[in-house]
């Protein structure tokens, strides 16, 4: 069988690739029989299979859902590891190397923690910690550097760009601000961080797959959009099934 690791490098070299959040392995391979050539974990989609809200998983559950994945399909796996479990750079490169050791292919770190973003500073060196953990393994895993402004209400293009290509500097492979809207502003962010690929999330801008990878996007992820939609019609089907008697 080819590297997953190896095979997940070459889709962030050209082009521009879908990479859908599961979060099961029926789901995982349903994906991949759909033709999907790579999928991603998702932090809110983990948390709500085990009854929590996003942010609320643990470490532990964390690793177990991502060797779940690995070990249920033969594709490549990116990991959504939140904040790395840890402030402190020392505390991301070691679960970042617990991490690795799932199988993923590739993880991203945010910049946030809790309702803040980590000073400038700090959340370069925990970039620069995890780059650092990976190499150590010798493993060819993928790092993405993302910064929440946009999705914590400051939707400040220019500090966001500042932190990506900081973070770019420090060692990230992908770089990703999760919910940039607009393609003038996604366009800025490709040209910033070029020739290093970006990472758009589909379900907060207007625009389409084919208008992003003609931004120069090279990958397009759903986040926790499918799990969202999965369970808007469980809970409609149950609300009929609990006040009608009857399925849709």
């Amino acid at each position: 069988m080819p590297d997953p690791r190896a095979q997940f490098r070459a889709l962030h070299q050209q082009g521009c690739f879908v990479i859908p959040n599961p979060w099961d392995i029926g789901g995982a391979r349903r994906l991949k029989k759909l033709g999907f050539k790579a999928i991603a974990s998702s932090s809110a989609a983990a948390a709500w299979t085990l009854g929590k809200a996003d942010g609320q998983i643990t470490l532990e559950e964390a690793l177990d859902h991502l060797r779940l994945l690995c070990g249920g399909v033969d594709l490549p796996v990116n990991a959504d590891f939140e904040a790395g479990f840890a402030d402190d750079p020392d505390g991301v490169a070691r679960n970042v190397t617990l991490a690795v050791e799932t199988g993923v292919a590739g993880l991203s770190i945010e910049d946030r923690t809790g309702t803040e973003l980590y000073e400038k500073g700090l959340a370069v060196e925990r970039i620069r910690a995890a780059r650092m953990a990976i190499d150590a393994t010798g493993e060819q895993v993928v790092l993405v550097a993302r910064t929440e402004g946009f999705l914590m209400g400051r939707p400040d293009l220019a500090a966001a760009i500042d932190r990506l290509v900081a973070f770019a500097e420090a060692g990230a492979d992908c770089l990703y601000a999760p919910g940039v809207r607009a393609l003038a502003d996604i366009r800025q962010i490709v040209q910033a961080v070029a020739p290093k690929p970006v990472n758009i999330l589909l379900s907060t801008t207007d625009a389409t797959v084919a208008e992003l990878a003609e931004a120069g996007v090279r990958r397009v992820s759903v986040g926790g959009s499918l799990a969202a939609q999965a369970w808007k019609a469980f809970d409609a089907a149950a609300e009929m099934l609990a006040r009608e008697g009857r399925l849709p």
